[in-house]
C-alpha cells in the first residue's frame, strides 16, 4: 500500500525523473536542476547523484544518442512500464485504459499520441496531479504503483543488460517509490 502522504512530499523528485527520462534537450542537464530536485536525505540521492556523475562526461548530442540507442532500440529496456507484462496482448489496453481515466480523474489531460504507461508520462503526473484528499486516490494509486514496481523493476534489469548510464536512475526511481510505501509493507519487502 502506498502512503499518499509521502508519494506527495516527492512530487520534486518526481518531476526530475519525468525531465530525466524525456528525451535529452541542453536544460535537462541544467547545473542546478540537480541541486534543486534531489536533497541529501532522500532515499534516491546516492543514485541520482551517480548517474548525474555520469551524465556530465557526455555532450548534449551523445546524451540524445545514447537515449535513442538506449530506450528505443532495446525491447528490454522500453519505457512503456505495461509492455513486459503484457506486451500487445488485450490485457495491456485494458491497463492503459484505467491508467488513462486515472490521469483524467486527477486533472491530467493525455498528451495525443502518448501511451498512458509512459514512465516519463507517469513521472509527470506523479509531479503535476493533486491527489491529497480525495478519497479514490488510494485505490487508483495502488493500481498505478503495481504497474510501476513491475515495469521499473524488468526496465531495471534490461538498463543493468546493457550497462547503461539510466541504470542509477531507474534505481533511485524505484528508491523513491519504495520510501512511499506504508511502514508495514516495507517490513515484509525484500529487494
Amino acid at each position: 500500500m502506498i502512503n499518499l502522504e509521502k508519494l506527495y512530499s516527492q512530487k520534486t523528485a518526481f518531476g526530475f525523473f519525468a525531465q530525466q527520462l524525456t528525451y535529452p534537450e541542453k536544460s535537462t542537464y541544467h547545473p542546478k536542476l540537480f541541486e534543486e530536485s534531489i536533497q541529501v536525505d532522500d532515499p534516491a540521492y546516492p543514485f541520482i547523484k551517480q548517474y548525474w556523475e555520469n551524465v556530465q562526461s557526455y555532450s548534449l548530442e551523445q546524451l540524445q544518442e545514447l537515449y535513442v540507442q538506449t530506450f528505443d532500440f532495446h525491447k528490454k529496456a522500453t519505457l512503456y512500464m505495461t509492455f513486459f507484462k503484457f506486451e500487445d496482448a488485450k490485457e495491456r489496453g485494458q491497463m492503459l485504459a484505467k491508467l488513462k481515466v486515472m490521469y483524467e480523474m486527477f486533472g491530467l489531460e493525455m498528451p495525443s499520441g502518448e501511451l498512458s504507461d509512459y514512465l516519463p508520462l507517469i513521472s509527470e503526473f506523479l509531479y503535476a496531479a493533486e491527489w491529497l484528499g480525495d478519497s479514490r486516490a488510494e485505490d487508483s494509486f495502488n493500481i498505478l504503483m503495481a504497474v510501476l514496481e513491475d515495469g521499473t523493476y524488468h526496465l531495471l534489469q534490461g538498463l543493468e543488460e546493457i550497462n547503461s548510464v539510466y541504470y542509477p536512475l531507474v534505481k533511485g526511481f524505484r528508491e523513491t517509490l519504495k520510501a512511499c510505501l506504508q511502514e508495514e509493507v516495507m517490513s515484509n519487502e525484500h529487494d
